[in-house]
Formats: C-alpha cells, sequence, structure tokens
C-alpha cells in the first residue's frame, strides 16, 4: 500500500502507525467498557461457533452470534477461566431500537438494533478487531471524515453505537461505491484485477493513474475526462460521487494513459520508456542502450504507445534483427517475381542516395512508385515489410532514416532471399 502511494504520488502527513504498537491503548478503552458493563466476556469456542453458524445457515437465517455468553455469572466465568478457556470480548448491542446515522452519499441511513450482533472487540490474543481499531484510532487521531467502500456501511452502525459507549463524537461517514467489472460483477482477477504497482510494471503513468481511478464514481460535470492533480483537488466535492457502482474500463485507462505519454516532452518519454526497453528487449540487443538512438526512435513511436509497456513492442525492429513470414510480401496484386522486380529496383535506387535523411529517401521512392506502375501504397508497403518485418509500423521514410542506409538496404537484400525461395 505504501509503495502504492509513492508511485502515485500521494502523500501522507504521519505514520503510518501500527496496531501492534497501540494494543496497550486498546486495551485500557475496552477494560472501561467492562467495568461499565457495556461488554462482556465470550468464551464460546471456534468451533461452537462455527456449529451454530452452519445450523443457522440451514434454517436460512442469517449467521450471528447467540449471545450466550452475554449474561454469566461471575461463578460460571471464574469455572471457565479455571479451565484455561481464554475469553475474547464482545460488544452489547441494544436488543431493541433503531441506529441511525448520516452518511454524505447516501443520507440517512438506519439499521434495527435487534439485526445487529454482539460484535468482538478484543480477540482472545488481546488483538483488536477492525471495529475496535478503527473506531479508537480515529477518534485519538481526530479524523473529521471517514471514506470507505459501501461494503463497510452494513458495520458503520456497530461503530456509531461504539462512539455512543465511549461518549465520543462520531467523524462524518461517505461510503463510496463499490468498483466492477465491464460486465458488472465484483471486479476480480478474470476482470485483470491486481495491484496498483502491477500497474506500474505494465507502463501505465501514476498521472494517468491518478486521473483514472478519480473518475470511477465521481465526476466534474459528466464530460471532463482529463483533470489534473490540481485540478482534481480544487473540484472534488462528495456531492458529486454516485450511489451507484463504477465500472471499471480497461480500454478507458489505456486511453487516458496514452493522452498522458503524448503530453510527455520526448526527454520524459526517453526517461520513462528507457527502464521498459532495456527489461523487455532481447539479450542480444546490446547494451547500454544509446540515447541519442533511443530518442530518434522513440520519437517516432511516441504517438503509437498506449502504455510504456507496449514501446519495446513498437520499437523492437530498431534495435533486433526482423523476422516474418515471406507470405506478407505478397499480394492479390504483387506475386513474388514482381515483389523481387519491385525492391530489386528501389534497393539499387537507395544505394545511390549518399545523403541519407528522410526527405532525400522520400524524393526517391515517390517518383520511383510511378516508374514501376505501382501505387505508392503498394511499393512503400512493401519495403515497410522487408525493413520492419510489419504491415504497420512509424513513417516509413523517418524509419529508414533512423535505421541507417547499411540496415536498410541488407533487410531489402534479406528479403529478396525470402522471394527468391517463393518464385
Amino acid at each position: 500500500i505504501l509503495d502504492s502511494l509513492r508511485w502515485l504520488g500521494l502523500n501522507w502527513d504521519e505514520g503510518p502507525y501500527f496496531q501492534s504498537q497501540r494494543l496497550p491503548i486498546y486495551r485500557e478503552i475496552v477494560h472501561k467498557l467492562l467495568d461499565e458493563g457495556q461488554v462482556y466476556l465470550c468464551y464460546c469456542s471456534p468451533q461452537r461457533l462455527e456449529k451454530m453458524r452452519q445450523e443457522q445457515i440451514k434454517r436460512k437465517q442469517p449467521p450471528k452470534y447467540d449471545r450466550r455468553c452475554r449474561d454469566l455469572t461471575q461463578r460460571e466465568r471464574t469455572q471457565l477461566e479455571a479451565m484455561g478457556v481464554t475469553p475474547v470480548i464482545r460488544f452489547k448491542t441494544p436488543l431493541a431500537g433503531e441506529t441511525t446515522f448520516l452518511d454524505l452519499i447516501h443520507g440517512l441511513v438506519t439499521f434495527k438494533n435487534d439485526t445487529l450482533d454482539d460484535f468482538i472487540l478484543l480477540k482472545s490474543d488481546g488483538y483488536p478487531t477492525y471495529h475496535l481499531a478503527n473506531v479508537v484510532d480515529d477518534h485519538l487521531m481526530a479524523i473529521s471524515h471517514v471514506l470507505r467502500a459501501d461494503e463497510w456501511l452494513s458495520s458503520t452502525p456497530r461503530h456509531v453505537l461504539l462512539y455512543q459507549a465511549l461518549n465520543w463524537q462520531a467523524p462524518q461517514f461517505a461510503h463510496l461505491p463499490m468498483i466492477l467489472g465491464p460486465d458488472r460483477a465484483k471486479l476480480s482477477k478474470r476482470h485483470g484485477a491486481t495491484t496498483i504497482t502491477e500497474y506500474q510494471k505494465q507502463g501505465y503513468l501514476a498521472d494517468a493513474m491518478v486521473n483514472f481511478l478519480a473518475l470511477l464514481g465521481w465526476s466534474l460535470d459528466d464530460h471532463t475526462e482529463l483533470l489534473s492533480r490540481e485540478d482534481l483537488i480544487k473540484h472534488f466535492s462528495l456531492e458529486r460521487v454516485g450511489k451507484t457502482a463504477a465500472i471499471f474500463n480497461k480500454d478507458k485507462l489505456e486511453w487516458m494513459n496514452g493522452v498522458y505519454l503524448r503530453a510527455l516532452s520526448l526527454g520524459e518519454f526517453v526517461q520513462q520508456a528507457m527502464p521498459f526497453l532495456d527489461r523487455d528487449l532481447p539479450e542480444t540487443v546490446k547494451r547500454p542502450l544509446d540515447n541519442d538512438y533511443v530518442s530518434q526512435v522513440l520519437s517516432l513511436i511516441q504517438e503509437r504507445a498506449k502504455t510504456l509497456a507496449d514501446v519495446p513492442q513498437l520499437a523492437s525492429f530498431f534495435f533486433d534483427d526482423v523476422q516474418y513470414d515471406a507470405g506478407l510480401l505478397l499480394s492479390k496484386k504483387r506475386d513474388a517475381k514482381s515483389a523481387a522486380k519491385a525492391m530489386t529496383i528501389a534497393s539499387q535506387k537507395l544505394e545511390e542516395i549518399t545523403t541519407w535523411d528522410a526527405t532525400t529517401i522520400e524524393d526517391v521512392l515517390r517518383p520511383l512508385a510511378t516508374k514501376l506502375n505501382l501505387s505508392t501504397g503498394e511499393l512503400f508497403g512493401l519495403l515497410r515489410i522487408a525493413i520492419t518485418g510489419r504491415t504497420a509500423a512509424p513513417p516509413l521514410f523517418q524509419t529508414m532514416a533512423i535505421l541507417g542506409k547499411g540496415k536498410c538496404l541488407e533487410r531489402i537484400n534479406k528479403a529478396l532471399q525470402l522471394l527468391s525461395g517463393l518464385c
């Protein structure tokens, strides 16, 4: 969690705090409640509780503690402790009435007390449950607002009752909508659910991730998608948080990340992408990578990448030999013989170039297509496959300029060798 917050640039004011270092605080408060008769010792074994739970489920009743130990006499407690039974401490939930609280998203929420159980505050090992620790810590740390997932809404009456028992002012609660997959099922691994730091490894930018996450369940005006951190801080309000579940749309995240990548300066993009190139390019590629060469390559890649992890695949033919099916060099209009003829002449023309740059390459190849009675799309597509191994790649002339004359002619010659086997 801390690593995720650091990566996202979400800094905290103090802490973190550990429950294990605050055990005396929790125990002191629970023993105060015990002296006041607002909690009680429960000696029921895990086996009994599980058996009771299963029987309640069979009867189609909500699983709930039956309060067997709520009114034990001192003599009964002494006997149980003499047997070596270590108790837990449970809260004495009122048996009647209602507990009502204001949720800043859901409005007034009411629970009948007879639907609540006598929940555990302190476990037999002396450690607090979440119910106790969060109430005590929030109060002692002067927390004014508790924002958490909708799934905690049903636990809030327990916390409100505990605040009342301690005579403490409860904070304001806001229960945020759940995040669901595109099929509206609870987010799971099959939807790609993973840790935040995994998205960092997958090549997402922290700013894009913050922007995307902020829009899950909240919006500025129902149409603005791109918001800086400063805008989010300025405009966020609980009034714009919805009650319905948010949908985690991976396609939208990729689109948004692409926008943020394109907004980087070339230098920033190179700096961010370099670790991914170093990690994912084949071991045969010489290290360290030349920064100037990488900058030239990525100037053509930046517009196409959706994540930083896309960059090595998009740029691989700039660094490593290309492998492709010779059939790619053929088409309905182009057999092996005509393809070989076109590339042979193109290779000869390219060989004559003395100033190897994108403009000169284009000036040579564009009129050549007409002389060969080919469309520019046919000739350029053929050369693109020969030089990059792909039907879709960055602009051809800039690509050739960066690869260099020798590498381009070498790859065209390799394509001619492949075609010779098809003639």
